[in-house]
């Protein structure tokens, strides 16, 4: 298993080039074609796991902290902290915590420590990994987020042992939803568009992807689940990966 830190771009290439213009018609249908996928991209937040740890997070916890320090109301702190947040939103400045550690004057990633026990695994997420592992794909998680919080929630979570990479997009110096993030992973790792899936929460993320040419796409309807289910668009949706397991057992028992 390969991390990569954020502050390198080394991953193992596979063999082989591809051109990612050579399209196939993507069909809007909910089975995937699993004898057609060779790799599979999955995001952490909100796809793996439950987004509310997240949205407790920034929306509770870190105006929490922000108003002790500065003597202030939880709802003073709030009001100055979310014009904040939402000006960075797409930015790697966002996912950084280092960045709003510096921002703020408050330690990130020991707050995040504190609410650890939030951070929880969607349903199903953990047989389905066992079961794509199973079968021999090439299985890597494709997040924003932090080194530190990555490290942080496979250590609370256990899922680190079911990938073969874990790819920080701060490597890159630019989030999954930038054009430009798509064609520098390619650079690094030799994946065959045309044979991969991505599944993802985040419909600007996605929209990258299609665009770069990921032929199989997926969100996620209910990325926090003390939330309303999310509109995804043109993007056929997960509500659970109850849904993916019995596509790929079907597969693979055919």
């Amino acid at each position: 298993m390969l991390f990569t830190p954020c502050s390198a771009t080394i991953i193992p290439a596979m063999p082989g080039s591809f051109d990612r213009r050579m399209q196939y018609p993507i069909p809007m249908q909910n089975e995937l074609p699993w004898q057609d996928i060779q790799t599979v991209f999955l995001d952490m937040d909100g796809t793996l796991l439950d987004l509310h740890f997240d949205n407790h997070f920034w929306q509770e916890h870190v105006p929490l902290r922000y108003a002790e320090k500065h003597g202030l109301s939880l709802e003073q702190a709030k009001q100055e902290l979310y014009p904040r947040f939402r000006s960075l939103e797409g930015t790697m400045d966002w996912y950084c915590i280092d960045y709003w550690s510096r921002a703020l004057g408050l330690n990130i990633a020991a707050l995040k420590r504190e609410l650890e026990h939030l951070i929880s695994i969607h349903p199903h997420v953990a047989e389905f990994l066992q079961a794509l592992g199973n079968t021999g794909r090439r299985v890597a998680l494709l997040t924003n987020a932090h080194q530190q919080v990555i490290e942080l929630k496979m250590a609370t979570t256990g899922l680190a042992r079911h990938f073969d990479h874990l790819i920080c997009a701060h490597a890159f110096r630019v989030p999954k939803e930038d054009p430009r993030f798509w064609p520098k992973l390619a650079e690094q790792d030799r994946f065959d568009p045309q044979a991969t899936l991505f599944v993802d929460d985040s419909l600007p993320v996605l929209r990258a992807a299609r665009d770069y040419g990921i032929r199989f796409l997926r969100a996620v309807s209910l990325p926090d689940t003390r939330s309303p289910p999310k509109q995804t668009d043109e993007f056929i949706a997960i509500k659970s990966f109850n849904e993916l397991l019995e596509g790929l057992t079907e597969s693979e028992s055919s």
